[in-house]
């Protein structure tokens, strides 16, 4: 299953590109890695920005609570994939 693509237009200093490109060559670079170097680029700093803005906000935040808090959101997840590992056993026919 293909994912669903977008063509972008970008542009770069040529010092970046060619370090960019230097970089991706030593690596060895196939077609379409700078796409994928790019994506990842822009994922981890999306995250990275996203977890700044959390603790920014959570700063003023009693640690003992924010604890709490994230022991509950873990265990709500937990138990949302444990229950439905269970339903998938159970349509599939294992108990």
């Amino acid at each position: 299953m293909e994912e669903d693509v977008v063509r972008w237009n970008i542009k770069v200093s040529k010092e970046t590109d060619l370090t960019l490109r230097t970089f991706l060559g030593a690596q060895g670079a196939k077609k379409g890695d700078l796409s994928k170097f790019i994506e990842e680029a822009v994922r981890w700093h999306v995250f990275h920005r996203t977890v700044q803005n959390i603790k920014e906000n959570n700063a003023d935040t009693d640690p003992d609570e924010l604890q709490r808090i994230i022991d509950g959101a873990v265990n709500e997840v937990r138990a949302e994939r444990s229950a439905k590992r269970k339903a998938h056993r159970t349509r599939n026919g294992r108990a």
